[in-house]
């Protein structure tokens, strides 16, 4: 039976295939290493092609930024050398017919969790990656916003201090102090002002991680429980800033959060409350992503369930087969 939504999942290191029915049930994954940009197309085109495409197809594709997602170009992502202005989404159309569409994953990554996860049931809900690097999805009134070119919800880029651990190209941003590569600098911080003697030093202190420093937390080491609440004391300042401005109903965390937050969640909450306004914060619920690991496979069904929503009446899928969004 032909399947009309399939995700593609771009990553750094790994990719993924998936196929789902219109309700968004998945049905199959296939993933495969993340190789040079021509190699890794081709394994995605020779997969689509063994597919039972014998009606139209929705392609949703998460992928990290930059993009320009009006016109489904890759512009050059941080964590993929060489896609430089790929036309993802012209050659998957030119290719195998259908519709396909391009969203940042940390959009895609909103959609997922609100379509499937955390959020199902809000219409206000902020998701942050807090993975290797920081960016948030926005679904404000029931509805994806991505701002004028796609750009919005770069969360990480806000400076927190005038100095600090560098992420987003800006030293002492909110990715700087609370995404899993912040965390590593402030662990490694810490262990060079202590020569090096803490628990989480896996013998060279540039190669200090963040699961060092959760696997030695975890064991209850009390330097490693620091470097958590110094980045939750950031946390609680950037998400301060967010819940006064969009009042959200719930802000979702994945990755790092998901799996650190209870050595986070207490220097994140004092400071919230110090921070934030009451009222806001009272309507505001923080708690961690629910998708886990198969995060990107969901994001990228989300992303072509969503869109396929948006656009039916364009006559992306049969009249018979369309459905509400």
């Amino acid at each position: 039976m032909a399947l009309p939504l399939i995700g593609l999942d771009i990553g750094g290191t790994k990719c993924a295939l998936i196929r789902a029915g219109l309700d968004g049930a998945i049905v199959d994954v296939t993933t495969f290493p993340t190789a040079g940009v021509d190699a890794t197309l081709e394994k995605y085109y020779s997969l689509i092609s063994r597919m039972d495409l014998r009606e139209p197809s929705v392609f949703g594709i998460s992928c990290g930024g930059p993009l320009d997602t009006a016109t489904g170009l890759i512009l050059s992502p941080p964590n993929l050398p060489g896609w430089d202005g790929i036309p993802i989404t012209a050659e998957l159309e030119r290719r195998f017919g259908g519709r396909a569409f391009l969203m940042n994953d940390a959009n895609a990554g909103a959609l997922a969790e609100w379509q499937y996860g955390a959020g199902r049931g809000f219409h206000n809900i902020v998701f942050l990656t807090s993975g290797t690097g920081m960016g948030a999805g926005f679904i404000l009134d029931g509805r994806l916003y991505e701002g004028t070119s796609g750009m919005a919800g770069e969360v990480g880029h806000m400076r927190l201090a005038p100095d600090g651990p560098v992420g987003y190209g800006k030293a002492g941003s909110f990715e700087g102090f609370c995404s899993g590569g912040g965390i590593a600098q402030l662990a490694q911080a810490r262990a060079r002002e202590l020569g090096g003697a803490v628990a989480f030093n896996p013998g060279r202190i540039g190669g200090i991680t963040t699961r060092d420093v959760g696997l030695a937390a975890a064991r209850g080491d009390t330097e490693a429980r620091e470097v958590f609440a110094a980045a939750g004391r950031y946390l609680g300042m950037a998400l301060a800033v967010i819940v006064d401005f969009l009042n959200p109903q719930r802000i979702i965390i994945g990755s790092v959060y998901a799996r650190c937050g209870a050595f986070i969640a207490p220097a994140m909450r004092e400071t919230l409350e110090r921070e934030a306004l009451a009222q806001s914060l009272r309507d505001c619920e923080i708690v961690p992503a629910a998708l886990g690991e198969d995060i990107g496979n969901y994001a990228a069904i989300a992303a072509a369930r969503y869109k396929m929503g948006k656009f039916d009446a364009e006559g992306i899928l049969p009249q018979k087969e369309r459905t509400p969004q």
